[in-house]
């Protein structure tokens, strides 16, 4: 249903730091950016697999938490993620595991981004 999402974050380099390594495990790379000023410090990171699905950039940053979740191939995908962004330098916000009140198969991680905001990696299917 969604093409992608974007939204700014307070420090962009750090931010973009944290998702090319907690991304990185499902596949998820910046296929594209955009450079808004000629430091580099003011722009646009496009992150996906084939084209870019999620954003990040410089801007006010929210207020409040959001959320995304990103799909994992299997389960040791979620694991991995998890075990990435928490190397890079995320809060844990609910480690792998089953989440069974959303469905017996709902097998998710949950880390806070630098800006606070709920990543998540999650598989539904069956181990």
């Amino acid at each position: 249903m969604l093409d992608h999402i974007g939204f700014p974050v307070s420090d962009f380099a750090r931010s973009k730091a944290f998702y090319l390594k907690a991304l990185a495990p499902l596949g998820v790379r910046i296929v594209m950016e955009v450079v808004l000023s000629e430091d580099g410090e003011d722009g646009y990171a496009g992150f996906g697999i084939e084209r870019p699905h999620f954003w990040i950039g410089t801007g006010k940053p929210l207020v409040g938490r959001l959320h995304v979740a990103f799909a994992a191939k299997c389960r040791a995908d979620v694991r991995a993620f998890y075990d990435a962004a928490i190397a890079a330098g995320g809060i844990d916000n609910g480690g792998p595991g089953l989440r069974p009140h959303y469905h017996e198969n709902y097998y998710g991680a949950f880390v806070l981004d630098p800006d606070g905001h709920n990543i998540e990696a999650v598989n539904h299917l069956p181990e």
